[in-house]
């Protein structure tokens, strides 16, 4: 469309800029929602009953799906906003950074090709639970995408600043919402990768090293972050950056 076109000739004015915009809108011509539809994605039991395998395991909840898949966006768009800033400069001890001052010290020397793959770990997850998957990570750099999307979550609940704070409301209440804990849980088939924040544990990401070797962690230096884990299946390389 030219929305030039649309606006009457006027002297002395001259256009320089425009925009315009799609939306979906329902029978009423209010707008759709952009959002999965997270009760339909992640459907509950609620029988109560004792021997339900369902009741008595972790279920992923909507409202739960739904602040994990809204983290993976912002954390993802704040990982973007880091390399557009900053390239491949070295992350130093200052706040000023949006994301990456949040990662193992090992990863601070990465570049902007190695943070561009560890956002875009959070989009992967998103991809997930927009599929209606639970997100288990395929890779070291997904397992610090869905920490730090875990650790962020009880905050943003609480403080109210999810980016879908309308959606929230909207969704089925579950006693099972926002049990993080049990998340951590389920969702992780180990939490070895925390070892990297440890000072004294400096080196084991190498698996080469002693302390690597004892605990089995395996390889987990940064230019391993995006190797996909042997027991789960490979993204798809050909997947784009979302920015």
């Amino acid at each position: 469309m030219d929305i030039f076109g649309l606006l009457p000739d006027v002297p002395g004015a001259q256009i320089v800029q425009g925009s315009d915009r799609t939306v979906e809108v329902d029978e009423a011509g209010l707008e759709l929602s952009t959002n999965p539809d997270f009760a339909a994605l992640f459907p509950v039991c609620r029988c109560g009953k004792d021997s339900c395998d369902a009741c008595g395991g972790f279920q992923l909840t909507p409202r739960t799906a739904a602040v994990l898949w809204a983290m993976a966006h912002l954390l993802s768009d704040r990982g973007y906003d880091d390399v557009a800033e900053y390239g491949d400069d070295p992350v130093t001890d200052d706040d000023g950074w949006a994301l990456f001052g949040q990662y193992p010290r090992i990863t601070w020397q990465q570049d902007a090709v190695w943070r561009r793959q560890a956002a875009r770990a959070f989009d992967d997850l998103a991809a997930d639970i927009e599929a209606g998957r639970w997100p288990r990570p395929t890779c070291p750099g997904e397992e610090m995408a869905l920490h730090l999307m875990l650790q962020n979550a009880p905050d943003a609940v609480q403080d109210g600043c999810t980016g879908i704070d309308d959606t929230l409301p909207e969704l089925p209440e579950h006693p099972d919402d926002y049990d993080w804990d049990m998340a951590s849980e389920v969702f992780f088939q180990d939490h070895d990768i925390l070892d990297l924040f440890d000072m004294e544990k400096d080196g084991i990401e190498d698996p080469e090293t002693e302390l690597n070797r004892a605990t089995g962690m395996g390889d987990y230096r940064p230019q391993a972050w995006f190797q996909t884990f042997l027991n789960m299946p490979p993204r798809d390389g050909r997947r784009p950056f979302r920015r």
